[in-house]
């Protein structure tokens, strides 16, 4: 026992000794929690959602309706946008007063239609058209698979190549492999492919597994599917390369990729849409590669998107992959300090 206690006050002092990697134990949960309580924070969540179409247009009429409370009215990408989101019980209304009629669109099939079209009714102001769509509803987990596919493409980019190179580079194997003619360019990318061969087979079989018991919806291409998950995958293999391209502490290395896997985890939109968040953390989603991988995975599997659809989200995810390998590649260190 004696022996292991002192291998236990052994470890703590190297630890206590390690300043960065305390500073980041002691700084990322604080950072987490006030985080999550600024995201999280504000007014009872509305009870309903409607989207409404070009409410703020010039000579548009407010109508009395925009101001019934417990209700989260939001302006959508395009009518049609809106519409295929209420065909699939994500939005509860959709209203465009900018119509010749104004108009407003309910699913049939929709509770929370029912109860808003009766509010909408007693409304003062000049009557709506009634439009109809029908639809089946989108299962929360139909909509959260690609989210948590996703996730774990994330992790298991981050952490399952960061954490060994940096081992690598404390037992010295990286020291030895400078020896040879291999250039830092030639291992960071042979360990991108390797670890990408990996996550895709993982992910395949996953996504294969579950499908069989809960049949998810899958309006697109299987081809465009699988190389939507190669290019987020890289991404987020050389986005864990750069953070240990130069570090020799896993406990740094464990602070860093947790830096930055728990915000990409939040803002992304894995667990809910960001519909309705504040505009800054919309734009801030929009640096991470995790956002770019989970909407367009979203759109192909929910919407029937093609590759046209979804090519602006490739190209992000192959430009944040090449210049996170780049930069990695330059800034790479073979020993420790």
């Amino acid at each position: 026992m004696r022996r292991v206690l002192a291998v236990v006050h052994a470890r703590n002092l190297e630890f206590l000794r390690d300043r960065s990697a305390l500073a980041w134990n002691l700084v990322l949960p604080m950072a987490l929690v006030l985080g999550l309580a600024w995201v999280f924070s504000g007014p009872e969540r509305p009870l309903f959602k409607v989207a409404v179409v070009a409410a703020a247009s010039p000579g548009v009429p407010a109508h009395p309706f925009l101001a019934t409370e417990h209700v989260d009215f939001y302006a959508p990408v395009s009518r049609e946008d809106a519409i295929t989101k209420l065909s699939r019980h994500q939005t509860d209304l959709v209203v465009d007063l900018a119509a010749e009629p104004p108009s407003y669109w309910v699913n049939t099939q929709s509770g929370k239609g029912y109860v808003l079209e009766r509010l909408l009714a007693v409304a003062a102001g000049e009557p709506l058209q009634r439009h109809t769509v029908e639809g089946r509803e989108i299962r929360y987990v139909d909509w959260v698979v690609p989210g948590i596919l996703g996730m774990n493409i994330m992790f298991s980019g981050l952490f399952g190549v960061g954490y060994v190179l940096v081992r690598y580079r404390k037992t010295g194997y990286l020291k030895r492999l400078r020896a040879t003619p291999l250039s830092a360019f030639e291992f960071l990318l042979a360990q991108v492919l390797s670890r990408l061969l990996l996550i895709v087979s993982v992910s395949c079989l996953v996504f294969a597994g579950t499908n069989v018991l809960l049949r998810f919806p899958m309006r697109g291409s299987y081809l465009s599917l699988l190389l939507l998950a190669a290019l987020g995958a890289a991404s987020m293999i050389s986005l864990g390369l750069l953070v240990a391209a130069r570090v020799d502490s896993e406990e740094l290395a464990g602070g860093l990729l947790n830096l930055l896997s728990w915000p990409m985890m939040i803002v992304s939109g894995v667990w809910f849409s960001l519909e309705g968040a504040h505009p800054f953390i919309q734009i801030a989603a929009q640096l991470s590669p995790l956002t770019h991988l989970l909407v367009a995975a979203r759109a192909v599997m929910l919407d029937g998107a093609d590759l046209t659809a979804i090519a602006w989200h490739l190209a992000v995810l192959a430009i944040m992959s090449a210049t996170f390998l780049a930069l990695g590649a330059a800034s790479f260190r073979w020993s420790r300090s």
